[in-house]
């Protein structure tokens, strides 16, 4: 399944706060979206199923849910995609609509933690070295990560305001949510604990980055203005003949203004999800609504490739980040409220 959330209404900047009762939750498929809340009335009213309780309005309601409610979505799923979508209404409104009507949000819009790994030593290596830096050994012990900003989420086609720096840089990364709670998860039951994968840039403003590295804590300023996310859910059985292992095999492109910079795969993962959940997962809880992002994959961002191959992003330029099967995440960089824009 391929889960978004969307809204249809006024595009409101202050969407998350002012205008939250407009998110609806639905599943996307060949350029529709299908709401799952009239889906699931849909099935009790319409097929007589026993579907227990109200429908999920909102991806962290459906992910508290843990194993019962994806098994539920998947049961209506199963109905609903062999019928005829556009004779179907409930209560007067339509079971689907085309995507091109409504706004994708990030799937998940405000998770309960955002952690991201440094998980692709393809880019470690090569970022450390562009900083006159070696790698250090503890880096292939364990996954390391740091906490960012889970309050700053943009989606697909959101402006990604300039922050206050002079060298804006993109990060492209596959993120995981997490779909069942535990402590202390093994790293081959890390899968059960998984709802599915998303795209994910993790924007970086490398001049503040730089100054607070150096001080051997963070990043913290450097990263927390903003990171988009989507466009869809995507759980992970969508993916099985792409499996390999541990692994999956997928392409993961950046471009620039239409104009290709990175290129990747999922599979030249270092440390494996299984790892992130265990590590994430050491002494701690995991509860469903916590994203976890992989670290960016090897050529994934400007700060690796060299200024030579392309400069600092500024107003105007259009990033899209795409992985097989993910889908494209677009973001178009508009002015910022500082000094340092132009």
């Amino acid at each position: 399944m391929k889960l978004v959330t969307y809204q249809i209404g006024p595009l409101n900047a202050n969407v998350h706060q002012s205008e939250e009762h407009l998110h609806r939750l639905g599943w996307l498929t060949d350029g529709n979206i299908l709401d799952i809340a009239r889906a699931w009335k849909w099935a009790k009213t319409e097929k007589k199923w026993r579907v227990e309780g109200p429908p999920p309005h909102s991806m962290l309601e459906l992910l508290d849910r843990e194993e019962d409610g994806l098994y539920q979505l998947r049961r209506i799923w199963e109905v609903v995609r062999a019928e005829d979508w556009s004779s179907i209404q409930v209560e007067g409104e339509p079971l689907a609509i085309a995507a091109g009507e409504a706004r994708l949000l990030a799937p998940l819009p405000v998770p309960r933690t955002f952690r991201d790994f440094y998980a692709f030593e393809a880019h470690v290596k090569t970022a450390r070295a562009r900083r006159g830096l070696d790698m250090v050994p503890e880096w292939y012990q364990f996954p390391v990560f740091y906490f960012s900003h889970p309050y700053t989420l943009l989606g697909p086609e959101d402006p990604v305001p300039v922050p206050a720096t002079r060298a804006l840089d993109y990060e492209l990364e596959i993120a995981f949510i997490i779909g069942k709670k535990g402590r202390d998860i093994p790293t081959e039951k890390a899968m059960d604990h998984i709802a599915g994968v998303c795209v994910l840039n993790d924007w970086s403003a490398r001049d503040l980055q730089r100054e607070e590295m150096k001080v051997g804590l963070g990043p913290a300023k450097g990263k927390d203005f903003a990171t988009s996310l989507g466009p869809a859910l995507v759980t992970l059985d969508e993916l099985e003949d792409r499996r390999e292992g541990d692994r999956w095999n997928l392409e993961m492109t950046a471009r620039v203004n239409g104009r290709q910079l990175s290129k990747g795969n999922v599979r030249d993962l270092t440390f494996s999800f299984g790892d992130m959940v265990e590590r994430a997962s050491r002494d701690c809880l995991l509860r469903p609504g916590e994203l976890v992002g992989s670290g960016t994959v090897g050529t994934g961002c400007i700060l690796e490739l060299g200024e030579e191959t392309h400069r600092w992003l500024k107003a105007g330029d259009i990033v899209e980040l795409e992985i097989e099967r993910l889908g494209v995440l677009r973001n178009r960089i508009v002015p910022g409220n500082n000094h340092l824009t132009e």
